[in-house]
């Protein structure tokens, strides 16, 4: 089943077009018009909302598990380079930020805390894929004091979750959502 429809699709299509990340060469453009293992090769290099766009294709093709690693990438890669240019333009980057994360983030972390072992195991590998792989749209040299602040932003939630757990898994129950573990 397809979570994000073509009509869906349309509206990051559209959002983009009024945002910064069309002066950045189109890149929500291109990144609809790839396959999620094209994305996935020099995604590192990418403008952050590339990563939203692997997710959201990679949640439809029901590699979830995947889709939710890519997401938080995305989310850690674009709080990074927002962060690290706190002077951009509202209406651009940070606005698309936004509506990337609740417009993907709304479906992959429905399906991420329902399994909450699984999803800290995630967290804790974005970390070290973050770390080991250079950032070529954000210098994490350049900007070091933004990029470990954005670190320890990833951190403090996993500390969360490992927390309140219980509180979570309750309150997804009585929401209806399904917990897996």
């Amino acid at each position: 089943m397809r979570l994000f429809s073509a009509a869906v699709a349309a509206s990051i299509l559209m959002l983009a077009v009024t945002t910064a990340a069309v002066a950045q060469g189109s890149v929500v453009d291109v990144a609809m018009q790839q396959s999620p293992d094209e994305l996935m090769k020099g995604i590192e290099t990418q403008h952050p909302a590339a990563y939203y766009i692997l997710a959201m294709k990679l949640f439809d093709a029901d590699r979830k598990d995947e889709a939710t690693f890519w997401f938080y990438a995305g989310q850690l890669r674009y709080r990074f380079h927002l962060a690290a240019h706190p002077d951009l333009d509202p209406s651009g980057d940070p606005a698309l930020f936004e509506s990337l994360s609740d417009l993907v983030g709304r479906a992959v972390n429905e399906y991420a805390f329902g399994d909450l072992e699984v999803l800290d195991a995630t967290l804790e590998k974005v970390k070290a894929w973050d770390e080991e792989n250079s950032n070529g749209f954000t210098s994490k040299i350049e900007y070091a004091a933004e990029w470990k602040t954005t670190r320890n932003g990833m951190e403090e939630l996993i500390k969360y979750i490992r927390a309140n757990g219980e509180q979570i898994r309750s309150q997804r129950k009585a929401n209806g959502l399904e917990n897996r573990n």
